[in-house]
């Protein structure tokens, strides 16, 4: 029965191989399952959850018992984290809970499998229809929002999150999550949850970038292809109409991109054409200050005109590439080349090994790493 790559030394001092796929289930590595074990797939991004989904073969036994369903170990609701070891050190892939098993018994009994599938933690937040009036005390703050929310679950808030709106009172009528991705829609910032924490905040294109995307170099590429559109047909302003409010006129307002830029040269069109401005579509809102914000996020997306995708060796990268956060690319060219974000990436180990699947995007032009490749100059941009 073939299988994919799986800790051959379980119990044992030695070093595990590179890109091993590590699985743990309510704390507990799922040793015994390994053997069955064909495929693992997680698709982790910006929005919305991220999801993984574990594949079996399994078999039945002298008594009539199941491998893996049998085994009193995949269930729904139970906590899994999903890691890739790169010798000793490992980095977390997935963390979440089982959402659904399902067991397929085919004519041929040799052909049963088990899928079980897998959401991110905000599955936590999706259980209880919440009613809850936030603020009327004492007005809060977004963050502190998110802070009382979190505050039983065995989830954090990112150390980065941003504050977000401050003197608010409001009325919640959803389950968590929903409430969450509202406020963080209100706000322009983006909802990811990744290693037992939250991060709620803006995008963070000026962060330390993550090891760098090698194309084409040699003994040192670990990028096994790599394709980049630049789309000219993305609006540069973004302007909206706020609903009048009794007695009032109608506000209106137009925004550009706030985000730095992730290269030496602005990814815009030619200014000689006139004026490329899109208007968000009726939103029934009277709140100036939510629909800027809303449009500014519109804004800021439509400026990542760059956008590439590719995949990644993932036991070349030695590392797991991880969205919501900047990359450097090398090898593609001085126009091309330089520091991504990343959109989103799909992991995949199976019996070809370990691959990342990647979406990124950027802003700008120009390579803005440094000469020779490697990691990006802190402060490039």
């Amino acid at each position: 029965m073939a299988s994919i790559n799986i800790p051959a030394n379980i119990g044992g001092s030695g070093e595990r191989a590179p890109g091993d796929c590590v699985i743990r289930v309510d704390g507990n590595e799922i040793t015994g399952l390994y053997p069955y074990l064909t495929q693992v797939a997680a698709q982790i991004s910006r929005h919305p959850a991220a999801t993984a989904t574990l594949s079996f073969e399994t078999v039945r036994d002298a008594k009539g018992m199941w491998a893996v369903q049998d085994a009193g170990i995949l269930a729904p609701w139970k906590s899994i984290v999903i890691e890739v070891a790169f010798g000793n050190d490992t980095e977390e892939v997935f963390r979440g809970m089982i959402r659904t098993v399902t067991a397929d018994y085919p004519r041929q009994a040799g052909g049963a499998t088990v899928t079980v599938a897998c959401q991110d933690d905000s599955i936590r937040l999706d259980r209880t229809h919440n009613r809850a009036c936030w603020g009327v005390d004492t007005p809060v703050t977004d963050q502190t929002i998110l802070s009382q929310i979190l505050a039983s679950t065995p989830l954090t808030p990112d150390p980065g999150c941003g504050n977000g709106k401050s003197g608010l009172v409001l009325n919640q009528d959803s389950t968590d999550i929903i409430f969450l991705q509202s406020r963080a829609d209100a706000n322009g910032y983006e909802l990811i949850f990744s290693e037992g924490q939250v991060y709620f905040g803006p995008m963070r294109v000026s962060g330390t970038p993550q090891p760098t995307v090698m194309v084409y170099a040699g003994p040192d590429t670990n990028c096994l292809s790599f394709r980049v559109t630049s789309d000219g047909h993305q609006p540069e302003a973004v302007a909206f109409d706020a609903a009048p409010a009794a007695g009032t006129a109608v506000v209106s307002g137009t925004v550009t991109s706030d985000l730095p830029l992730m290269g030496s040269t602005a990814a815009t069109s030619d200014s000689s054409l006139g004026d490329f401005t899109w208007r968000l579509t009726r939103q029934g809102s009277s709140d100036p200050d939510m629909l800027t914000r809303l449009a500014q996020r519109r804004a800021n997306e439509a400026a990542m005109r760059v956008r590439a995708e590719g995949e990644l060796d993932g036991t070349l990268y030695g590392h797991v590439l991880r969205p919501g956060h900047p990359v450097g690319v090398d090898g593609i060219g001085d126009w091309l080349g330089g520091i991504y974000y990343v959109d989103r990436v799909s992991h995949r180990f199976d019996t070809s090994g370990y691959i990342q699947s990647f979406k990124l995007m950027r802003n700008a032009y120009g390579d803005n790493l440094p000469s020779g490749g490697g990691d990006p100059l802190e402060g490039s941009f």
